[in-house]
């Protein structure tokens, strides 16, 4: 959560010239329903396999740049699964900063946690992104980070990475 996955994906996309997908939006448009409105409704459980089905849906796909949430990536059955259709990226950012860059988002159900509990949840995560083909640390200029995930994935070492 807050890594900046999706600004970064849909960045790295345009690199490529790739179609990005937003598997939390794609989510909701597919449930006409926003994810705390899913979460309080129909209860994680029932997102989390929603969101499963249309990652399975969308990676089906070629040349695509999927931002998953950051359960989805924390899920041991989708990272293996997502490991067997393309390259894992994993953004790591540590808790203090992302408690800075998202703590107060009241948009997502998970930060209605105490701050104990999301820590806990926060470093269980870790150790199911560190299955990511790629870890990549999350810098404060996202145009670094984006350079360091295009190194790290060998896609471009030199020259200017596009805005």
């Amino acid at each position: 959560m807050c890594s900046g996955k999706s600004s970064l994906a849909r960045r790295l996309a345009e690199h490529l010239g790739w179609k990005f997908i937003d598997l939390d939006e794609e989510v909701m448009v597919r449930e006409r329903m926003t994810i705390p409105e899913i979460f309080q409704e129909k209860g994680e459980d029932y997102f989390r396999e929603v969101e499963f089905r249309t990652l399975q849906e969308v990676s089906t796909l070629q040349d695509i740049v999927i931002a998953t949430g950051g359960g989805l990536g924390a899920n041991y059955r989708a990272m293996e699964y997502m490991k067997s259709r393309g390259k894992v990226v994993w953004i790591d950012v540590d808790f203090e900063e992302f408690l800075r860059r998202c703590g107060k988002d009241k948009n997502r159900p998970l930060l209605r946690r105490g701050e104990e509990e999301l820590k806990a949840l926060f470093e269980s995560r870790k150790a199911i992104y560190a299955n990511a083909h790629v870890k990549v640390k999350s810098r404060e200029s996202k145009e670094e980070t984006l350079k360091d995930i295009i190194r790290a994935l060998g896609l471009q070492t030199e020259g200017d990475i596009g805005n």
